[in-house]
């Protein structure tokens, strides 16, 4: 056995030092997002009565979470869960979705979408990168309009080296902070590997007060090096207005 394969794994995830000493955190936080749709003789009433009544439920049972109306489905939508611990998807949520009025609903599976948060190692506060931020993004009342989608990569990016795929990246940032400065649309990056039945590498959610700069962003991001070389599959898109959501 080598040195190396000697070692255990580091798992945690890494941030800037702060005053020269290292940042790191085991803490992480993990994203559902479930879409439903009534039986296919459902009505557009109907809809609304079930929307109201997903509400009142995930009220009542107290669970970070956010309800959006599904633009391209008049009878869909999607529900998304929030938990530091993922045993919460396998317990109360499991529990909740199981019962009424989720049990007289038609589940989309191949929509389902399940990630965490990561860092990249520079984030200067990680709890903040890692927990706060991402969680205000997605409960603030000012930014209804979300799409949510999954990616997977080539393993030709896997193969460049660390640096190259930095420059790749840095370009796909640049637009994100640009949308983001202007209050266009904010973003939300999950890691799925392996908690996807797609194998896909991650979910990502683009957050804002419109449609159009949402889906404008994506339009933006097909020029870059990373979705025209680099990308599998981008899909399928989920594009909701939210609601309602818990309290940030």
């Amino acid at each position: 056995m080598n040195e190396d394969s000697s070692k255990t794994p580091d798992i945690l995830e890494h941030g800037a030092p702060v005053d020269g000493r290292p940042q790191t955190s085991e803490e992480r936080l993990y994203m559902q997002l479930n879409v439903f749709a009534l039986a296919k003789n459902g009505s557009a009433g109907q809809a609304s009565v079930a929307s109201d009544h997903i509400v009142a439920t995930l009220r009542e049972a107290g669970l970070e979470s956010a309800v959006y109306l599904d633009v391209n489905d008049p009878t869909g939508v999607g529900v998304l869960f929030l938990a530091e611990d993922p045993d919460t998807f396998v317990t109360d949520v499991r529990h909740l979705l199981t019962g009424s009025p989720f049990d007289a609903l038609e589940r989309r599976e191949h929509m389902t979408m399940l990630g965490r948060t990561y860092s990249m190692g520079y984030e200067p506060d990680l709890r903040e990168s890692l927990i706060s931020r991402p969680r205000r993004t997605v409960l603030n009342p000012d930014w209804p309009w979300a799409i949510w989608y999954p990616l997977r990569r080539n393993g030709a990016f896997a193969r460049l080296e660390h640096k190259e795929q930095r420059q790749i990246l840095m370009e796909h940032a640049h637009i994100g902070r640009a949308y983001g400065r202007a209050d266009f649309a904010h973003d939300i990056r999950l890691a799925c590997y392996g908690l996807d039945e797609a194998d896909n590498d991650f979910v990502i959610g683009l957050l804002g007060k419109a449609l159009y700069p949402l889906s404008r962003v994506v339009q933006d991001m097909r020029k870059t090096q990373q979705t025209a070389l680099y990308i599998d599959s981008l899909g399928p898109f989920f594009v909701g207005k939210k609601t309602w959501s818990s309290d940030p």
